[in-house]
């Protein structure tokens, strides 16, 4: 039986701005704070014992240091993929070149993703592009089905508030974990 387990990132610079002052402070690709950097450590400890034999992570780099500090230590092989990364409402949805990503994770892959990954739209001069609500519920119907057809059993995803929202009809909690049946 298929095990698949949702994890949201931990608190990022932006959630921690934005939490304190509602205000999108503008942090492309935001990173974890001290703080979402414990929340991960605190969910090592709880996940310490679960078998997992796939982690799947979001190339935004908040899920990567997550995932990282989650299962790093362990012998796991990791895919990033953008299927399931944010949707692209704020700052901290827009992603970062492959090349960039690899310069601060160089023993994962990225070589496999666009060189933009996120969405946007051709001619923008805007900072970002909202993603349409159709095109992000298109994605998440995708990953659903995607996830649902994998080969793995026991799998990690670790991934975003709206996007798993989306998938479970559920707000998580920065680091929170949610057992999910994709039936």
């Amino acid at each position: 039986m298929k095990s698949i387990l949702l994890i949201r990132h931990g608190q990022s610079t932006f959630n921690a701005h934005y939490e304190a002052t509602g205000e999108d402070p503008g942090h492309i690709d935001a990173r974890l704070t001290e703080r979402g950097q414990q929340q991960a450590q605190e969910t090592r400890i709880l996940l310490q014992d679960e078998a997992v034999d796939l982690v799947i992570t979001s190339p935004l780099t908040r899920a990567i240091q997550t995932g990282q500090t989650i299962f790093g230590h362990r012998d796991l092989p990791f895919h990033i993929t953008c299927r399931h990364r944010e949707r692209l409402e704020s700052s901290c949805d827009v992603g970062r070149a492959p090349n960039d990503l690899k310069t601060d994770f160089p023993h994962l892959e990225f070589e496999h993703l666009d060189e933009t990954w996120w969405h946007h739209e051709q001619g923008s001069t805007a900072p970002f592009s909202v993603e349409p609500l159709s095109v992000f519920e298109s994605r998440v119907s995708n990953f659903r089905d995607w996830l649902r057809s994998h080969e793995a059993q026991r799998i990690a995803v670790i991934g975003h508030g709206t996007f798993f929202h989306s998938l479970t009809g559920h707000w998580m909690k920065n680091c929170e974990v949610q057992r999910w049946k994709a039936d």
